[in-house]
């Protein structure tokens, strides 16, 4: 898996402890790319020491039950994805605005008890996420594209179709996970998929049943 400048090829190019910033509703995927706009203090400072260390962030979600630790901050999920640091700008108000390039998935070992005022986990990384040679062929494209589609009419929105037909399938798969607009658990569904096929079946079916409830919704407007 290359992110930026750098290949991540076996377990040993990754750091055992990561910082992770728990984010409800995200989802980061292997070589998919996230946006962030970074604010408050002691994410600032994790932004600073990731960049003077391995550039790597752990994107994560907040347990989906809304449970809390003693000290109120969040619960965490078991499973999050491990973010290189590919650009960073200074907006001048104090603010960091960074993107991340997804490497790899992880499991949560143990959080790590720290001094600074950001979390930070020691993981277990996916490792299959780093092989490159994922080439997604038993991806289902037809019936993907067929749900993809079916979902942008019932909302009256539009899609670049030119690229959408150049990108291979696990590009495909993975950013129509990322773009796509489900709830938290939606989104731990997706990340959590044991593979690109799996995944592509999940987010088939999460679609399938938003627009079902979308013509429920629909017909009952019209009762």
């Amino acid at each position: 898996m290359q992110a930026g400048n750098a290949h991540y090829r076996r377990g040993k190019d990754l750091p055992s402890t990561i910082p992770v910033f728990p984010l409800a509703g995200a989802l980061l995927l292997p070589g998919g790319r996230m946006p962030l706009n970074i604010f408050e203090p002691r994410y600032l400072q994790m932004v600073d020491e990731a960049i003077a260390g391995s550039r790597l962030i752990g994107i994560i979600q907040p347990s989906l039950d809304g449970a809390l630790r003693d000290d109120g901050e969040p619960e965490l999920c078991n499973v999050g994805c491990a973010g290189r640091i590919i650009s960073l700008a200074e907006s001048g108000d104090g603010r960091y605005l960074i993107s991340l390039q997804g490497v790899c998935r992880f499991r949560i070992a143990h959080e790590a008890v720290v001094k600074t005022p950001f979390r930070q986990c020691r993981i277990a990384p996916f490792l299959t996420d780093l092989d490159e040679d994922q080439v997604g062929s038993e991806v289902d494209r037809p019936s993907l594209l067929k749900a993809f589609r079916a979902y942008l009419q019932a909302n009256d929105l539009e899609a670049d179709w030119e690229s959408v037909s150049r990108a291979e399938n696990a590009m495909l798969v993975n950013a129509l996970s990322m773009m796509a607009p489900y709830g938290p658990a939606e989104k731990q569904a997706l990340l959590e998929a044991a593979d690109l096929k799996t995944r592509a079946e999940t987010l088939i079916a999460i679609t399938e049943m938003a627009l079902a409830r979308e013509n429920e919704d629909f017909g009952s407007s019209l009762q």
